[in-house]
């Protein structure tokens, strides 16, 4: 099968077009054609040798969601057939033909949705579904924000807060993506780089959960507008993990700080996470509450360039590979 392969921990160039076996399925999982992956932030992190527990990255093949039909059944398997129309959450290998997953990580493509469409999902969605609802404890009525609102997670987050009753905040870079990140229900959008988010959200009430991305100097900030028992919760650090805060403040309002990576937690933990999101995001989907955001396809040996165009955080929504159409 063809499969983009990490030669080496580096820049996009690393990533190369490889034959490699079609993998086979052990009794729990399930093989899957793949039609489509969606590319993320944790895949060029994979890439650079930078996300965390991922060691000697030479070899690995990226991807950690992808949409497609079923193949082949594990012997244990009982709730898919092959032909079944699904997307997945995988620890990596989706940047290939074929890819094995633990059936319990798969879901059916919603109603409507294409495989490109759907592609985009598993990431995105177990990751704000954890962090935002689980972690965080987001409820109807409270204000969320989020940093990167234009990314797939960003746009994931703003439609499900939005969907399930919460006022929604985020900050982009440009014009274009406040204007579309406002037509998603965000209720506030913050440029960042001609307005203060601070301000602006002190402004706004501040926040009761803040979903960051960027870590660094943006810490303090998030804590500063959080309101009394808020929640800040982390799912990287691009600015660098390390700040300076007043542990006294936290104490004194009751703030929380958490965070989580999503890669590296057990089977049953996603497969428990999946059972969840099933459960309260895809009846959302079904009802058109949720829309697809795909900026722009590649073909599977175009990866490199779709890396590039991530990491230029020009893009609005999910980039996707096409692969068996």
């Amino acid at each position: 099968m063809n499969s983009i392969v990490i030669t080496e921990a580096g820049g996009p160039e690393v990533l190369q077009l490889q034959s490699r076996p079609v993998p086979v399925p052990a009794d729990h999982e399930v093989l899957i054609r793949i039609q489509a992956a969606g590319v993320n932030r944790p895949d060029v992190l994979l890439r650079q040798g930078k996300y965390a527990g991922s060691g000697d990255v030479a070899g690995t093949i990226p991807g950690l969601e992808v949409a497609g039909t079923v193949e082949q059944c594990g012997a244990e398997v009982t709730r898919w057939q092959p032909g079944d129309a699904v997307c997945a959450l995988l620890a990596a290998g989706g940047y290939a033909d074929y890819a094995i997953v633990d059936a319990r990580h798969c879901l059916p493509v919603p109603d409507g949705w294409t495989f490109v469409e759907a592609a985009g999902l598993p990431e995105t969605v177990f990751t704000v579904w954890h962090n935002v609802f689980q972690r965080g404890q987001l409820q109807p009525g409270e204000t969320l924000l989020v940093h990167g609102g234009s990314s797939g997670i960003g746009i994931t987050a703003v439609q499900l807060a939005h969907a399930l009753g919460c006022r929604v905040t985020t900050t982009v870079g440009t014009a274009a993506k406040a204007e579309a990140v406002q037509a998603l229900g965000a209720d506030l959008v913050v440029n960042y780089k001609e307005q203060d988010f601070e301000t602006e959200m002190r402004n706004f009430g501040g926040a009761d959960v803040v979903l960051d991305m960027i870590g660094g100097d943006y810490t303090a900030r998030n804590l500063r507008l959080l309101r009394d028992d808020g929640r800040l919760v982390f799912i990287n650090a691009m600015q660098g993990g390390s700040a300076d805060f007043n542990a006294l403040d936290i104490m004194r309002r009751r703030l929380t700080i958490s965070g989580s990576t999503l890669r590296p937690r057990s089977a049953d933990f996603k497969a428990a996470l999946a059972a969840e999101v099933e459960r309260h995001v895809w009846p959302l989907l079904s009802k058109g509450q949720f829309q697809p955001v795909v900026f722009r396809t590649f073909p599977l040996a175009e990866a490199a360039a779709a890396h590039q165009l991530l990491e230029s955080s020009e893009h609005i929504g999910k980039i996707v590979l096409v692969i068996n159409e």
